[in-house]
């Protein structure tokens, strides 16, 4: 829900009679929408949205400014979707979206429990009429469920019949494209290279070369896919690309951004073959300080495909392939990750899950993931890339006074102040104490200090995720702001064109300058709007993302209702404890009126329920002993009661 404001509008101010916006609507039904800064965003009760659903582009008449701003929608200007992804129950078709609560009609409604991919065709706030576009299958069925959430997000599982007829050309033809194009480009056949990925991992983005120099020095090649050499503007690939903006990593499957005959074929880095790649390539020290970079077209040919607990092995018996390059590569990741961390560099850690699942999709085991070294050595190669990439724009841009030179970067701004002093707020009710000696001025190091106290602590998790949310988004930008997270002045996305289309953006725009003809001021305006496209279209991928998880979770633990769990308390509401299992991270409430030895009071400064006649406290970072008593699948629900 949006912040509002207290206080309302004076009651002389005129009323504005049709204000634009986009109205956000609540699980409840009723809307929101912000309209001048500084004003209480206007409430907009369910049978005044004459239809608007949640994001929709509304014109909104103010009925009442007293004691807030009250209006009704009097135009729905543009739908945020058209698509919905329906359940039929009872005979009716019901979006799965709570927040679109009326039946749907269509013509030939499929038996119940059948989940399909309904066009909506007119809403009037009463009568919803639309049509199926596709069927989907049998609610429950694993792939059913994680098709659906793709789709209710806007992604489609499927290329259409000219996306997948340019890759089969492509895919053809390859073996000719690799013979016309290798006179252009840089050959890097004989470097030792490898690949480092998940072990599930099907498109190899990145590939990294090392060599050491006769004076002692390291050269290092962070070679990248190729992709958009094969979506080029124009084309009903590049096209799909731009559109899709992204793929979509669920629990055992990827939607890619790209065909499947490129995404896991001819532009993945695959072992002993050749392959198109952009190189970005440095002579480093001893000490991992940048002597010289080219960035240039190329083509490699890699020669081992490890997975990351496989070069880990090697690591740490120090026996096995290409060991030597391993332990150069690892030196000098070590070193470039302390210089980030003594820059102000913040690292989260990682709170992913693992599933193992059946044939069926059925999870049998959760596990939280654990980072390994060779996970940090791509990671910060890869960073040395995109910040270098950035960095050698802006100064060739710099050279040039008066310059329209645009490029793309990857943004993250400072933490707002009132963010910051919330979770500042926050750990301190747990017991931790952040930025005790400067209190109001918190920057990168003092976050960097909060996150080093609680490692290894069972509350770890629970912090590192408020941390992560009081932080502003990382966004696509034409305008530099730097990336605090990181530290970097300059960064951009460079590394994934595979799988992200901001990447493939880089990649033409660095080949561009590099061709000497750099973008002009008039393709300015074109690349701003793609960064916003893209920023959407990975915020939405995220959320699948996330709702694969949490559908995940709740079937693993649909089987153990009764059972009692060790977690810790994760949300405090005045209507309840949320609660996390330790071991699976899955998250469920404990409701207030279930807790029954007192009558309990929220106490919102000590983020906590206190009993009202033994002052016995339930507080947020709390490990509790509780039992599972329902899990709602349908609506990705967890029930518990606390364990006597």
């Amino acid at each position: 829900m949006p912040h509002r404001q207290k206080g309302g509008t004076r009651k002389h101010e005129a009323p504005k009679k049709h204000i634009a916006g986009i109205v956000e609507v609540t699980r409840k039904g009723t809307g929101y929408m912000s309209w001048e800064t500084g004003k209480e965003d206007i409430e907009i009760f369910p049978e005044k949205l004459n239809g608007a659903l949640n994001g929709d582009q509304v014109e909104v008449e103010i009925l009442s400014l007293f004691p807030r701003p009250r209006g009704r929608v009097k135009k729905v200007v543009a739908r945020a979707k058209t698509e919905f992804v329906c359940t039929v129950k009872g005979g009716q078709v019901l979006a799965d979206d709570q927040r679109f609560n009326e039946p749907i009609q269509v013509d030939g409604i499929p038996a119940d429990g059948t989940k399909v991919l309904v066009e909506l065709v007119s809403y009037d706030g009463k009568t919803a009429k639309g049509k199926i576009i596709e069927t989907l299958g049998k609610a429950g069925e694993h792939r059913v469920e994680m098709n659906a959430i793709v789709m209710e997000h806007g992604f489609k599982t499927s290329f259409s019949p000219e996306v997948e007829k340019e890759a089969a050309e492509l895919e053809k033809n390859h073996s000719k494209i690799i013979a016309e194009e290798l006179p252009k480009r840089k050959d890097y056949r004989d470097r030792v290279t490898m690949t480092i990925d998940p072990v599930t991992a099907k498109d190899f983005d990145d590939a990294l070369s090392m060599r050491e120099l006769p004076d002692g020095k390291y050269e290092v090649g962070i070679h990248i896919a190729d992709a958009s050499f094969f979506a080029a503007p124009g084309t009903a690939i590049g096209e799909e690309a731009q559109k899709r903006g992204t793929s979509v990593y669920l629990v055992d499957a990827t939607i890619p951004m790209l065909p499947h005959a490129l995404s896991a074929g001819i532009a993945s880095l695959k072992p002993d073959e050749d392959r198109l790649a952009f190189s970005a390539v440095f002579v480093l020290d001893k000490n991992a300080n940048v002597l010289e970079r080219t960035f240039t077209k190329s083509v490699i040919r890699s020669d081992k495909r490890f997975s990351y607990e496989e070069a880990q092995e090697v690591l740490d018996k120090q026996n096995g392939p290409y060991l030597k390059e391993l332990n150069v590569m690892l030196k000098l990741a070590t070193i470039m990750r302390k210089q980030r961390a003594d820059d102000g560099a913040v690292d989260f850690g990682d709170n992913e899950v693992r599933f193992e699942l059946d044939k069926d999709g059925k999870p049998l085991s959760v596990t939280r993931k654990t980072r390994i070294d060779t996970n940090w050595l791509i990671e910060e190669f890869m960073l040395l890339a995109n910040r270098e990439v950035a960095t050698y724009i802006s100064k060739l841009a710099a050279k040039v006074p008066g310059s329209n030179m645009v490029f793309l970067y990857r943004i993250h701004d400072e933490p707002k102040a009132d963010r910051i002093e919330e979770l500042a707020t926050f750990v301190r009710a747990i017991g931790y104490e952040f930025n005790k000696k400067k209190k109001g001025s918190y920057g990168a190091k003092d976050i960097q200090g909060l996150l080093r106290q609680i490692e290894g602590k069972p509350e770890a998790a629970l912090i590192r995720t408020a941390t992560l949310r009081s932080m502003a988004r990382a966004i696509y930008s034409t305008k530099n702001i730097g990336h605090f997270g990181l530290s970097f002045t300059h960064y951009t996305h460079f590394t994934s064109p595979i799988r992200r289309y901001p990447d493939m953006l880089v990649h033409r725009i660095l080949a561009s300058h590099l061709d000497g003809h750099p973008l002009t001021n008039k393709e300015f305006g074109d690349l701003e709007k793609l960064c916003i496209a893209a920023t959407e279209q990975e915020a939405k991928a995220v959320q699948a993302e996330r709702d694969s998880i949490k559908y995940k979770l709740v079937e693993y633990m649909t089987g153990k209702v009764g059972q009692t769990f060790d977690a810790v308390i994760s949300g405090v509401t005045d209507w309840g404890l949320y609660v996390e299992d330790k071991a699976s991270s899955a998250e469920g409430l404990v409701r207030v009126r279930s807790i029954g030895d007192d009558f309990y009071n929220y106490s919102a400064k000590e983020y906590a329920l206190v009993g009202q006649k033994t002052q016995k406290k339930y507080a947020l970072g709390d490990s509790v002993r509780v039992k599972l008593v329902a899990a709602d699948l349908s609506a990705r629900q967890l029930d518990f009661e606390l364990a006597s």
